[in-house]
């Protein structure tokens, strides 16, 4: 409570700041100081050090701490501007941003949740080598989260009798829970909140395509020769096996699946210029509720008609999709004031942010781009990371896919490539690694892991720069 009275005085300091017209409700960057960043500032530094010094209190009590820092954003925006510019603040990023954002997560993890791949794997190089393949080739179309959790676990029961298996898993959070998904706006949440920002389906899709398969490609090659040294080294290679073919249960919850694309591309196309108040100057656009409306919808079908031994047998809880709600309310209502000044370009407080990205002449740097993105989705959240940065290169999703479009796929690139670099970066990451310990594999530390993700991928990120920004 002290820090929130403390940045109420430190704002209320700033007789500039004020917002925008009453119909807007917007505040206004450019007469923003930095230290209403504070709040997001502290939310992200919370995610990433609370689970490295302090675990179990972190465990217990991350709710409390995403809520501590909500607060230290509303309670001053209340005070300085007043309750009603406050609230309606919050609903709009609630109703907006955060809500669709993670209805499509939670359609996406209940239903991938319900599929299970039973039988009998070997976990010989080439096998590893087609899993990985799959999972990123899938992950474009059910999630980075789908796929890992539909993936994890038969790659767990295929080198559960290899010494050395550690590098399948730590490639695994490369691939499958991150580049996979960089194709398409279901495969990784910065990208569709980039759709939701007014990017098309299928320009993702295309422009991305040639940055994903490069970098897929060489991972690729290499856990080939990594998995196929360490195969070598081992004692005894052949392992016993049941005989049992493999087999999909819950195959229906395909058909859930390719329904969630459709609505998702039917809200890209389908725009009937009908749009439902809900007050404080927010409209929802039916296109857009339709389509939250039918996620829902297929979520709840997946539950009612999967078998509960599927879910049981595939080790599924709520307790990863409630934490991520639990956060990202956090971060969205932290970022509003953030973004707000990163909007306000050049006359904001972040200026020297812009400086950092652009030339003299307002030229975008689009290697910046790629690295600052990147850099900041390693550490802290690749979803928020993107729409700050999509924001600072002008917002115009319009333009951003015309003359920007190196732009946007430098962001793009940055924000779901480089989530693998720390188990923080994006949120499959640390579901895989939880997942992993349970079942007694000892996953690296996080320096250790970021001893593999620095070696390996630093140097890929910096020949794509070369190649492509």
């Amino acid at each position: 409570m002290r820090l929130i009275v403390a940045l109420a005085l430190f704002a209320a300091m700033f007789p500039g700041v004020a917002l925008a017209e009453a119909d807007v409700h917007q505040l206004v960057g450019s007469q923003l100081s930095i230290l209403w960043a504070i709040p997001f500032a502290g939310m992200l530094l919370s995610i990433a050090l609370f689970p490295l010094i302090a675990p179990h209190f972190w465990e217990h009590n991350f709710g409390k701490i995403a809520m501590l820092w909500a607060a230290a954003f509303v309670l001053p925006c209340a005070i300085v501007f007043g309750p009603y510019a406050a609230a309606a603040e919050t609903a709009h990023t609630i109703a907006v941003e955060y809500l669709p954002f993670l209805i499509l997560l939670f359609a996406l993890f209940v239903i991938a949740g319900g599929i299970r791949l039973v039988g009998d794997l070997a976990g010989t190089p080439r096998t590893n080598t087609a899993i990985l393949a799959f999972g990123t080739m899938i992950a474009s179309l059910v999630g980075t989260t789908g796929a890992s959790m539909l993936l994890i676990r038969p790659m767990i029961q295929a080198n559960r009798n290899r010494r050395r298996n550690i590098h399948v898993f730590i490639f695994f959070i490369f691939l499958v829970s991150n580049i996979g998904g960089s194709l398409t706006p279901l495969g990784d949440p910065p990208l569709f909140l980039g759709f939701l920002k007014g990017v098309d389906f299928l320009w993702t899709v295309k422009r991305m395509f040639a940055p994903m398969v490069v970098a897929s490609g060489l991972l690729l090659a290499l856990f080939y020769a990594i998995d196929t040294y360490f195969w070598r080294q081992e004692s005894h290679r052949g392992q016993r096996h049941t005989g049992d073919q493999l087999r999909i249960d819950g195959l229906h919850n395909v058909s859930y699946l390719a329904s969630v694309v459709g609505a998702v591309l039917l809200s890209g196309l389908w725009h009937p210029g009908i749009a439902l108040p809900i007050g404080f100057g927010i409209e929802l656009a039916l296109e857009d509720l339709t389509r939250d409306i039918v996620l829902l919808v297929l979520s709840y079908l997946s539950w009612k008609t999967t078998p509960r031994t599927i879910r049981i047998e595939n080790a599924f809880t709520w307790i990863p999709i409630q934490e991520v709600a639990i956060l990202f309310a956090g971060i969205f209502l932290t970022m509003i004031p953030t973004l707000a000044i990163l909007r306000a370009g050049h006359e904001g407080s972040l200026s020297s942010l812009v400086a950092m990205v652009s030339t003299s002449d307002g030229r975008a740097i689009e290697g910046a781009y790629f690295w600052l993105t990147g850099g900041l989705s390693s550490f802290l959240d690749n979803a928020p990371t993107y729409l700050v940065f999509f924001n600072l290169a002008g917002g115009d999703a319009h333009a951003l896919m015309g003359p920007g479009s190196l732009t946007l796929i430098a962001i793009s690139a940055g924000a779901v490539f480089m989530g693998a670099n720390s188990y923080i970066g994006n949120a499959p990451n640390f579901m895989v690694k939880s997942i992993c310990e349970e079942r007694g594999i000892k996953m690296p530390s996080f320096f250790g892991y970021l001893l593999w993700s620095g070696g390996i991928l630093l140097p890929l990120f910096g020949f794509l720069t070369w190649l492509f920004f």
